[in-house]
């Protein structure tokens, strides 16, 4: 057990996320004293201790500090924090003091404002603690998307997400919105009839303009049936007008979804970019994570949408997956390469509450092989020519590390890098679907901070979807294009 005790709750978020990196399996409590004389104390396992006082760090005492006096003292504290941490393990974090999802998103911003590279390595590495490696992956995948989105009217334009939650079976690392199909089967016409009433209403919304990107994923879209799909994708080139949009994802996602009916249905759109994702391609991990398809299956079904004409296939990996090797990830790699995909996701496995490993309470193994895992995966990935385009992190995740998405030069998603860096408005349908909209001008809060993006979210339950659809259609109409 360690426990924090801070001075302010401006510290919790970010010393909590710092000591669960360096300690993942113990358990941390947090308590908030504005009384107590230290900033911060850590009651460490063992029976030791460490405080951080105004007068260690270099900033005076501030009874009622304002919001930037809050800002420098809660970045001081955090360094005082992880130098202590650093010293006390004898090895510091590939990501430093880090701990938000998007650290390109910092790249780009200083990219933006002229900031020399130079600069921006020298800032993340000496400020921040990130290594070197990991301060230059971030800044080669922020001038990429930053190249890639100086294409788009980010301001004028949006992407279109369409969610479907429903799976095969619900893998136990997953924490995503989605339910095991057989259970919904007689239900998924009344789901699609409330999704379809949805994407009409965001059509009309959308009047006269033309996303930029369309995205659909969930759950696995291609649980559906060949003409729930074709019902699907041809309400949605009714009700846009796709001739000038760069990117059209399905994310097929499963190999025990993916049909030959399937894929011919989705070649009758214009879709440019589909997923075939085996997240490992070892049969004993496979059985264990509750996938229920073969190694063969994800190889199947890659070359059957080959054969069909997709020039375009991601696929997905995690590195940490339980009991598995750096060996194991070496040998799912040669598998993936014999197979060549147009990009390549390589995530660090997340155990999230809303998993059922989180649920039973079990932690990612986080043993010292996720980084060779990491680094296996980059070295296999530039060798089919892939290069990194876009990054985020994520609670928990493993070893403290990232998820990189890795494409060919044409082949990049786009719709990924939006997602990540809020730069456009990204309309959402379906039951969990989180829309985005950017603001035309930021909104000042009562509090005094300022807000550039509005999110609505859609329920997450299926029944409470198809229920209150009139209710997440009206929501987003109070905010579209002010």
């Amino acid at each position: 057990m360690i426990r924090i005790e801070s001075k302010r709750n401006k510290f919790t978020y970010n010393i909590y996320h710092i000591v669960k990196a360096f300690y993942p399996g113990e358990e941390v409590e947090q308590k908030v004293d504005e009384q107590q004389e230290p900033l911060v104390k850590l009651h460490m396992p063992g029976g030791s201790s460490f405080s951080v006082f105004p007068e260690e760090i270099g900033l005076p005492v501030i009874q009622d500090p304002d919001e930037r006096q809050l800002q420098e003292e809660k970045w001081a504290v955090t360094r005082r924090v992880y130098q202590y941490l650093e010293e006390r393990n004898g090895s510091g974090l590939a990501w430093g003091i880090l701990t938000g999802v998007r650290p390109t998103k910092l790249i780009m911003q200083k990219i933006e404002e002229g900031v020399s590279r130079e600069e921006i390595l020298r800032s993340f590495q000496e400020e921040d603690f990130v290594s070197r490696e990991k301060a230059e992956l971030a800044y080669e995948i922020a001038c990429r998307e930053h190249e890639l989105l100086s294409r788009l009217d980010c301001a004028e334009g949006f992407s279109l997400y369409v969610g479907i939650p429903f799976c095969p079976s619900v893998c136990s690392y997953c924490s995503f919105s989605s339910s095991p199909i057989d259970q919904w089967r007689d239900r998924v016409d009344s789901y699609l009839d409330a999704l379809v009433k949805e994407i009409r209403a965001l059509g009309r919304m959308a009047s006269g303009r033309r996303p930029d990107t369309v995205y659909i994923g969930g759950g696995t879209p291609t649980t559906l049936e060949p003409e729930q799909l074709d019902r699907l994708l041809g309400t949605i080139t009714e009700c846009f007008d796709l001739d000038q949009t760069l990117e059209f994802t399905i994310e097929a996602g499963r190999p025990d979804s993916i049909t030959e009916e399937k894929l011919r249905v989705i070649r009758k759109y214009p879709v440019t970019r589909i997923s075939v994702n085996p997240q490992t391609m070892q049969q004993k991990t496979l059985d264990l994570v509750g996938r229920r398809h073969t190694v063969e299956d994800v190889e199947r079904a890659f070359h059957m949408a080959r054969k069909l004409g997709f020039d375009n296939i991601n696929m997905d990996l995690i590195a940490g997956l339980p009991g598995e090797t750096a060996a194991d990830m070496r040998d799912t790699l040669a598998k993936v390469e014999a197979l060549h995909p147009d990009s390549l996701t390589v995530h660090a496995l997340a155990i999230k509450r809303a998993a059922r490993f989180g649920q039973e309470g079990r932690t990612a193994e986080l043993h010292s092989e996720i980084s060779q895992m990491v680094g296996d995966a980059a070295a296999c990935a530039r060798k089919m020519g892939l290069a990194p385009y876009y990054l985020y992190r994520q609670k928990n995740i493993a070893g403290n590390f990232e998820n990189v998405g890795y494409a060919e030069v044409d082949k990049a998603g786009i719709y990924n890098i939006l997602i990540m860096e809020e730069k456009q408005t990204i309309l959402a349908a379906g039951a969990g679907a989180s829309t985005k909209i950017l603001l035309r001008e930021p909104i000042r809060e009562e509090n005094g901070k300022e807000i550039g993006i509005i999110r609505i979210e859609n329920v997450k339950s299926i029944t409470d979807y198809i229920s209150r659809i009139d209710e997440m259609i009206e929501r987003k109409g109070e905010w579209l294009w002010r």
